[in-house]
Parts: C-alpha cells; sequence; structure tokens
C-alpha cells in the first residue's frame, strides 16, 4: 500500500456519487464517514429517514444503501482506487452497514460506468413495444450474478403473474390510510427539494390500467395526474437472493444499481415496481417454485423510452461526516 490517502475532494466526490443511488420512496438513507487513516470509508444508515410503515424490517433501507455502496466502488475505480468491502462488520453497531478499504491496485469497475452514474433515473414513464435484446439481457444478468444475486428476465406467463400480483399490493396500499399518509409525506410537489419524489418524476398512470404503476398520490389520485398508454406486455425482470438477511440486501442493492448503470449505458431505462415486496404475502407469492428456494428482493421493469427526471439530492455536506474519524472493523464480506 503506498502512503496515498483519499483528499478532501476525493471524499466529496464519492460521497457525491454515493448519494445518487436510488432509494425507496428518494428517502435517501445513508451517512459516509472516513476512516482513521483517510484509506476506507465506512457507511452507515440513517435511521432518521427510515419508511417504516412500507419497510418495518428495513428491508428497503438495506437494498437503498447497498445501490449507493455500488456507486462508491465505482467512484472509487474513478479515483484510481480498488475498494475491498466488508458488509456488516461491527454486529454490535448495526447501523454501520459497510466498510470500504481502498488500495491502489487499480479500478476494479468499468470507467463508463462512472458517467452512468448522474444519467441513471427512474423512469415511470411508458416504455416502447420493444423488446431489450437478449445479447444486453445477458450482460444484466451477468452483472447481478457478479454480485451473488439472481437476476431473472420473465416470459409473457410470469410477468403477467408479477404484475397480478403487483396490482393486488397496490390496491392495498391504496386503501391503507397510514401507507398512504406515509408514501405522501415523501411527495415534494413544490420546489425546491433535497429529497423526496417532485411531481416531475411521478409520472403519468396506465391509461388502461395493465401496467400497475405506483399511485403516489392515492385513488383517485389528488392532485389529478394524466394518463397515458403503456407497453402491452412490461419487460419485468426479478432480483432475488438466496438468503434474505441484511447481507442479502445490502448485495441485492449493489446488483440492482450495478444492473441499471449498465441499462443505461446500452440506452435502456428502468424503473421499480415495489408494491408486491412491501406485503409478506404477496412478496412470498412473487417467487417461482420452479426455480427452488429464494427471496425476491426487487422488481424491475426494463425498456426503451424516455430518460425519466432527476429527482432531487441531499448536499454533501449532509450525508458526509467530516467532523470525526471513523475505524476499520472486521466482519463479513
Amino acid at each position: 500500500m503506498t502512503d496515498r490517502t483519499l483528499t478532501e475532494a476525493d471524499l466529496r466526490l464519492l460521497a457525491a456519487a454515493g448519494g445518487a443511488a436510488p432509494s425507496l420512496h428518494n428517502s435517501q438513507p445513508w451517512r459516509f464517514r472516513p476512516a482513521t487513516d483517510r484509506r476506507g470509508l465506512l457507511v452507515y444508515a440513517d435511521e432518521s429517514r427510515a419508511v417504516p410503515v412500507a419497510d418495518p424490517d428495513g428491508r428497503a433501507l438495506h437494498v437503498s444503501v447497498g445501490a449507493a455502496l455500488y456507486n462508491l466502488r465505482v467512484a472509487a475505480s474513478h479515483l484510481g482506487w480498488s475498494a475491498d468491502v466488508r458488509l456488516c462488520p461491527e454486529p454490535e453497531e448495526p447501523e454501520l452497514l459497510a466498510a470500504l478499504d481502498f488500495t491502489e491496485a487499480g479500478p476494479a469497475e468499468s470507467p463508463e460506468l462512472y458517467g452512468a452514474i448522474a444519467q441513471r433515473h427512474s423512469s415511470r414513464e411508458p416504455f416502447a413495444n420493444r423488446d431489450v435484446p437478449e445479447a444486453v439481457l445477458g450482460v444484466l444478468i451477468q452483472a447481478a450474478a457478479a454480485e451473488n444475486t439472481q437476476l431473472a428476465v420473465l416470459e409473457e406467463a410470469e410477468a403477467r403473474r408479477v404484475m397480478s400480483l403487483t396490482a393486488e399490493a397496490e390496491s392495498r396500499i391504496a386503501a391503507d390510510v397510514v401507507r398512504q399518509a406515509e408514501t405522501r409525506a415523501w411527495l415534494r410537489l413544490e420546489a425546491p427539494a433535497t429529497d423526496g419524489i417532485p411531481a416531475e418524476a411521478l409520472g403519468p398512470l396506465d391509461h388502461d390500467a395493465r401496467v400497475p404503476m405506483r399511485s403516489f398520490s392515492g385513488r383517485p389520485p389528488s392532485p389529478a395526474r394524466p394518463t397515458q398508454r403503456f407497453e402491452a406486455l412490461p419487460q419485468l425482470a426479478l432480483i432475488s437472493t438466496h438468503g434474505d438477511r441484511p447481507v442479502d440486501w445490502l448485495r441485492a442493492g449493489q446488483a440492482l444499481e450495478r444492473v441499471w448503470l449498465l441499462a443505461t449505458l446500452h440506452g435502456v431505462r428502468a424503473s421499480v415496481l415495489h408494491q408486491a415486496v412491501e406485503w409478506p404475502e404477496t412478496r412470498w407469492r412473487l417467487r417461482d417454485t420452479a426455480e427452488g428456494p429464494g427471496h425476491v428482493q426487487m422488481i424491475v421493469r426494463l425498456g426503451y423510452g424516455p430518460p425519466g427526471s432527476p429527482t432531487p439530492r441531499r448536499a454533501v455536506d449532509e450525508i458526509l461526516d467530516l467532523s470525526g474519524t471513523g475505524s476499520h472493523a472486521g466482519g463479513e464480506g
């Protein structure tokens, strides 16, 4: 290891990249702190930004932090560092979700991915009736596998089954006043904002009610949202893990962001259909029993269409703690 350490500029670049990750309701539930020797970065959950009704066990929070973690890996490569990641390194400190140790062994991630961080947005717009090519899907499947997860691209029957479960979950959410209140609390209909979902990012609802997009503002929506005709059959993929522990959720988040950034480089848009994984019953039924045991962590809709609107981001000074130093810790990778 050389004597080089992370400068404040390096840390700010890393934090900005991590802070650009997707998260449930754009809650951005992460904090970053440099390690004592400035050759590492500690990644914490920000429990004050949890979404406890929709995510009571913190699964989605961990997935969100996992996505930020992958962005940190990409940004480290951009700076010429290689990152060794340890997940949940201190059992007695549950808010510390990951520790990254940096060396100058050389970049480990594709350099093009760093530029895709700023280009990646959730697109809740209609997609064209055009399938993503098998070659591109193969790249995305391999990307998920590299994070010790599985990306399963669904055939028609399975896609319709998953859409039916998503519609069922969306109806339950719409009828639950507590969940509706929590969702509305993350709407940001008046600028400026640093988190949450702005009006321009909501997207339309499906005119034919085939694609169960999240309402966000209730049913009927208030304020009213336009309707458009969506693709006849969405191209859906499931991200699954063998286990269902916090480390598995973090791996799923890294896989989600790795897949999403690669999709962005290939001109493929994506959005997440999260409703069915928010209810234990529908999440359990998402599994394809023919594929054996597994835990579905995310439903991803892929296709070609508008890129989606950017969502507001917290300032680096809010998510990067430079006031003290952290310590390296051992743990599970």
